[in-house]
């Protein structure tokens, strides 16, 4: 019911930055928390940042604070991840997700977007 695709990512040098993209379509964005994760090769996937539905309310992991920011444009259907200082630890495949902020459990996913830092 909600269809999400991702863009933006990259091999980027560490130190620099990518923004990724999240654009939600199927019907309406508004009313949905949205949230990015991250995969690396052999590992779990791990949150990253959650934002609220108005967008007052952020939320990151320890290691990710003071260099990622997730924003969201609803008249666009976009969350975003501006990620700087990025570092070679942050290599991963990335998600967004979306969920009803009601409910704990994320129901919708993208197909992922890769970003690679090289040291």
């Amino acid at each position: 019911q909600v269809h999400l695709v991702e863009s933006g990512g990259g091999l980027v040098q560490a130190g620099g930055s990518l923004r990724l993209s999240c654009v939600a379509s199927g019907r309406t964005f508004s009313g949905y928390g949205m949230g990015w994760f991250r995969q690396a090769p052999g590992k779990e996937r791990e949150f990253v940042a959650a934002i609220s539905w108005s967008g007052g309310s952020t939320y990151y992991r320890d290691s990710v604070k003071g260099r990622f920011t997730i924003s969201r444009d609803n008249t666009k259907n976009t969350v975003y991840l501006q990620m700087n200082s990025l570092k070679p630890e942050d290599t991963a495949v990335y998600y967004c997700a979306a969920r009803v902020e009601s409910r704990p459990k994320y129901d919708y996913w993208g197909q992922g977007t890769q970003v690679t830092v090289s040291s």
